[in-house]
């Protein structure tokens, strides 16, 4: 349970972060976009300091999770952010979000804990050797190269917006996964291990560069659009890192079952929740 909370914690966190990091966004020259000018930018608006301190309490909620459940169990979870932003965003920006909108959030939260519950993550390994870790990280690289140039030649809108979104979550899915290796290093060998081993260094770039790519994805269209290939790409991402790296272990069989309805609901939750328009607040109408 403590694992959960931890989780659910920190997906908060980073979706107070995102709607954060969107107002600053917002306030930046359009021509200063991926470039080293638009964190020079962001740094003068206070709200962008905010994102950055949710940012910090989302790594620290995180690395709280990772060193006591799986990283099959914990990413997951974040796919709560979407529907965590969207709220934070009505209520930030003074929008209402009609029913079928929260439906929608229904339908994500249902969908988490059925499928989590359905496939109960367990096991894996304490840790990683670096020979295991060369392919996924090779593999993780190349996957953002491509969608940061896929997303260069495009104009603002939703294509690049969600492009930056995608190489983003693979970039915070690595993260996680090198966090779960240094903080297990830390949590049986103490702090030297923990400053000593490549994944912490590792999982600190990893994230800069998110952050990066974050900040791009923000600038470059709406939240909706980029929130969604966040979230939905850090789950996955780092479920499959989480089998493939850790050789974590999900319940087959009958069990598939349902863990199949918490996927589908979650998908249906999530491709509703870009399309919803937040209206004015109640007394804007009266």
């Amino acid at each position: 349970m403590l694992t959960v909370l931890f989780a659910v914690l920190a997906a908060l966190s980073n979706a107070s972060a995102v709607v954060l990091q969107r107002a600053a966004a917002r306030r930046v020259p359009k021509a200063d976009a991926f470039s080293f000018r638009l964190v020079r930018d962001l740094l003068r608006h206070p709200v962008w300091f905010a994102g950055i301190a949710a940012v910090i309490c989302a790594a620290v909620f995180q690395g709280l999770a990772l060193s006591r459940g799986s990283l099959a169990l914990v990413q997951p979870i974040f796919v709560s952010e979407l529907p965590f932003a969207l709220v934070l965003g009505c209520l930030a920006f003074r929008r209402r979000l009609p029913g079928y909108g929260w439906a929608a959030v229904a339908m994500v939260a249902v969908g988490l804990a059925l499928g989590l519950a359905a496939a109960a993550p367990a096991g894996g390994h304490a840790r990683v050797g670096t020979v295991r870790w060369l392919p996924a990280v090779a593999a993780s690289l190349a996957a953002m190269a491509l969608c940061v140039g896929a997303a260069l030649p495009r104009p603002r809108g939703k294509a690049r917006a969600a492009l930056f979104g995608a190489a983003a979550a693979i970039g915070y899915a690595l993260t996680a996964a090198l966090m779960k290796d240094a903080t297990g290093a830390f949590a049986r060998q103490g702090a030297g291990a923990f400053f000593t081993s490549w994944q912490t260094y590792g999982f600190g770039a990893a994230g800069a560069a998110s952050l990066f790519l974050l900040s791009n994805a923000m600038e470059s269209g709406p939240l909706v659009a980029s929130q969604p290939a966040l979230t939905l790409g850090d789950a996955l991402v780092s479920l499959a890192l989480g089998l493939l790296v850790y050789e974590e272990r999900v319940r087959t069989g009958p069990w598939v079952v349902l863990e199949g309805a918490g996927v589908l609901l979650i998908t249906v939750g999530v491709l509703i929740l870009p399309r919803v328009e937040p209206g004015p607040p109640p007394d804007a109408t009266s």
